[in-house]
């Protein structure tokens, strides 16, 4: 698919603002000790910026194991975003499919509260990169 600059505009700012808005329902979760709730959203918090990234750098994947691969690829193995931003996002990704599919696992506080603070440090770094503010 191809966007004009106008549009691609759009869809990064509106990837960004989902991103923060999945950030925040994990916080309201987290108030309320949903786990596995918490988890999910924090794993769509991080992906929809994973996404405004990519959709900026004129990048197109079509599944969520796809987004994985060029994120590592594109911005990890390149330097520009730090492995710990590669080890949240598995992290994330391996919480929300344990939580969503898996009856016998159970997210806990202990697993998932430690997810909060670098989930919402690459949100806030890949914003920064976006808007070409200086890093975080």
């Amino acid at each position: 698919m191809s966007l004009s600059d106008e549009n691609r505009a759009i869809i990064v700012t509106r990837e960004l603002e989902k991103a923060l808005a999945n950030y925040n329902q994990a916080v309201i979760m987290r108030e309320h000790e949903q786990w596995d709730a918490a988890a999910n959203r924090l794993y769509y918090a991080v992906f929809h910026a994973i996404n405004s990234l990519l959709i900026q750098d004129k990048h197109e994947v079509r599944t969520h194991h796809g987004t994985g691969m060029l994120f590592r690829q594109t911005y990890i193995k390149t330097g520009i975003l730090q492995e710990e931003h590669s080890d949240t996002f598995t992290l994330l990704q391996t919480m929300r499919e344990k939580s969503d599919y898996n009856c016998s696992f159970e997210a806990t506080k202990g697993l998932i509260e430690p997810l909060f603070d670098p989930s919402k440090k690459m949100i806030d770094t890949i914003t920064a990169i976006i808007k070409k503010e200086p890093n975080i």
